[in-house]
């Protein structure tokens, strides 16, 4: 590169504010998860004091990440701290019943452990909860940080804006996408490839409600595309494979797409002629 290319980079380097590394704020999510369930942590807690400990320094590195970036906070870095720690136990509790869900709902599951320590969904899950609790603190970027972080860990996309209820399952992941205003209520399974998405990307819907709603109990199978802001699918209903979907279904429905697929079995002839090259 020559030094005029370089001179150019520097300065709008200098202009830049300073940005939160994306690795603190993942390194402090991924600790905060080791703090809440064991067969995530990296060590052994032997005693209270060093699990206290523990937390205190999670506390510290929050408080350490929000001050670099108080200027952009609605209040002080040390209340937005004190607000997300305070969080934590219904976080947690919300977890749980995640990892519940999933043992529950999953045949090939042995334990709630294996469960927490090995399945992408939750793991996409439990990130963008703690995301969303930021999301709502108004805390910015970082909480995209962090979606973006369990996406490229686990193929699952979750917005943080996106507000999700109790008990959620996401069986396998990988593919699925769920928009900023989605509202997905409780007891809700979601299969691989699935997409809550928006009719349109108009940047003037930014503010407007894109996506749809997904009421208690529905399951939604793989490859399932649910598109609208005013899409609603209605309590205990079931979408199939492959669904488009652009209208409200009421509850207890069942939508599914009927592939046209022809298989005809025919005969070897006795006389063919196999080559070998």
């Amino acid at each position: 590169m020559d030094n005029q290319f370089l001179t150019t980079l520097f300065k709008r380097h200098h202009r830049a504010k300073h940005q939160v590394p994306a690795s603190a704020i993942c390194n402090l999510v991924e600790g905060v998860l080791q703090l809440l369930f064991p067969p995530l942590a990296d060590v052994r807690f032997e005693t209270v004091q060093e699990l206290e400990a523990f937390s205190s320094g999670l506390k510290t590195n929050m408080m350490r990440i929000l001050t670099s970036m108080e200027q952009e906070l609605p209040t002080s870095a040390e209340e937005v701290s004190e607000r997300m720690m305070q969080e934590l136990p219904h976080i947690y509790e919300l977890l749980l019943m995640d990892a519940e869900a999933i043992a529950e709902g999953d045949p090939a599951a042995r334990s709630i452990e294996e469960v927490i320590r090995t399945y992408p969904g939750f793991k996409a899950v439990a990130m963008y909860r703690m995301a969303h609790a930021l999301y709502e603190l108004q805390v910015p970027l970082l909480p995209r940080v962090l979606t973006e972080y369990a996406h490229a860990r686990t193929g699952i996309d979750i917005h943080p804006g996106a507000r999700i209820g109790t008990h959620f399952c996401i069986d396998h992941g990988t593919g699925v996408v769920i928009g900023e205003t989605s509202r997905i209520g409780n007891h809700v399974k979601v299969y691989q490839g699935v997409t809550l998405g928006a009719l349109s990307v108009d940047k003037a819907m930014a503010r407007i409600k894109r996506h749809p709603t997904i009421e208690h109990h529905v399951v939604i199978y793989a490859g399932a595309t649910i598109l609208g802001g005013n899409t609603v699918v209605g309590a205990h209903s079931i979408i199939g494979g492959n669904v488009w979907l652009t209208e409200s279904v009421p509850p207890h429905s069942r939508v599914y797409h009927r592939p046209q697929i022809h298989v005809r079995r025919s005969e070897e002839p006795a006389n063919l002629i196999n080559f070998s090259i």
